[in-house]
């Protein structure tokens, strides 16, 4: 009886530290995706901001 609580006791000690150790996972890859979200609305800004120059420029070309 004896050895089945303590198997029982470092089972439930393992799970918790899984428990843990993907709680802590799961914050750095949700801080990650908020990094990568914020890149991806930059970068997307950026090439908006590109394709309209280009159009502005290409509005300019005398046509021929």
């Amino acid at each position: 009886m004896d050895a089945e609580l303590t198997q029982l006791e470092t089972q439930v000690e393992q799970l918790i530290g899984l428990y843990e150790s993907l709680k802590a996972e799961n914050r750095e890859l949700r801080a990650r995706v908020g990094r990568l979200e914020a890149d991806n609305h930059s970068l997307s800004d950026k090439v908006k901001l590109a394709a309209d120059k280009l159009e502005a420029m290409l509005e300019k070309l005398p046509e021929a």
